[in-house]
């Protein structure tokens, strides 16, 4: 979702709103099917936030920090797994047992992953990078999050060249479907 402010306080409040996620359906009984709601609630968010950092975040964080590129392959690396975990879990039903074992994956993962960029990178951002260079970088995580692909799609050949036009059929799938607008 688009909160407001610098790429910074953007990002973690993403972050935040996908722990409560994972708190949510951890919270739920294995094999409830409400599982898959929020599996679907936390996939968007995920995709969407992922395209976002690398569209604008990473690509700042290479030009900016020092050592940058080590700390955005770094993180593109996390995009990728969790991608794929995600691409998994879609196509699992919430009464299978791969369906909890999958979702403890992509927890562990995505927690780790934020961390890491909250102890590491988002530090090493702010100190090089002005506040209006942060707020631009707001502004710009904002509008990608609003055009991302809602699905993942791990095979694809970079997220950059694919938001748009697939972020436009995964709209779409997803309001013909419902998916998402469970809570």
């Amino acid at each position: 979702m688009g909160h407001g402010g610098n790429v910074i306080n953007e990002l973690m409040t993403d972050h935040r709103e996908v722990e409560e996620m994972f708190a949510r359906i951890q919270a739920l009984p294995v094999g409830d099917e409400r599982r898959r709601d929020v599996a679907d609630e936390f996939t968007i968010e995920l995709v969407r936030h992922s395209v976002a950092e690398e569209q604008y975040l990473y690509p700042a964080v290479r030009e900016h920090v020092p050592g940058g590129d080590a700390l955005a392959d770094k993180e593109e690396a996390d995009h990728a797994t969790v991608e794929k975990l995600l691409k998994e879990l879609e196509g699992v039903d919430c009464g299978d047992a791969r369906f909890a074992v999958l979702v403890d994956r992509l927890v562990s993962e995505v927690t780790s992953h934020i961390q890491d960029e909250e102890q590491h990178l988002f530090p090493a951002l702010a100190e090089v990078c002005s506040s209006e260079q942060l707020d631009e970088l707001g502004e710009q995580i904002r509008r990608a999050k609003k055009l991302a692909p809602t699905r993942p799609h791990p095979d694809a050949p970079d997220n950059k060249l694919l938001a748009a036009g697939t972020g436009l059929v995964d709209r779409a799938r997803d309001l013909v479907t419902g998916r998402g607008k469970s809570s």
